[in-house]
């Protein structure tokens, strides 16, 4: 796991499961569609990433094609960041 997908997995960690197995959560671990992250959740991630890497997420790039997992998670951010 690359850098991104880790400052993601701690952050979704600490906020959304605190306690749980950091090894249970992996990089095509289903976020959205597995019910680790609800719409709020998922708009507190949109922020987290907007504020710590320095990009623009619009509102129709937070659904589970961008979102749904560390691994698509990453790739998005790095996209964001080359563009």
């Amino acid at each position: 796991m690359d850098t991104i997908e880790q400052t993601v997995k701690s952050f979704i960690l600490d906020s959304f499961l605190p306690g749980a197995d950091p090894n249970q959560l992996e990089a095509d671990t289903p976020l959205i569609t597995g019910g680790i992250l609800d719409s709020l959740a998922t708009v507190q991630l949109a922020v987290f990433l907007e504020q710590h890497f320095k990009v623009e997420i619009a509102a129709h790039e937070t659904g589970t094609e961008n979102l749904d997992s560390l691994a698509l998670i990453g790739a998005f951010v790095r996209s964001k960041l080359a563009a």
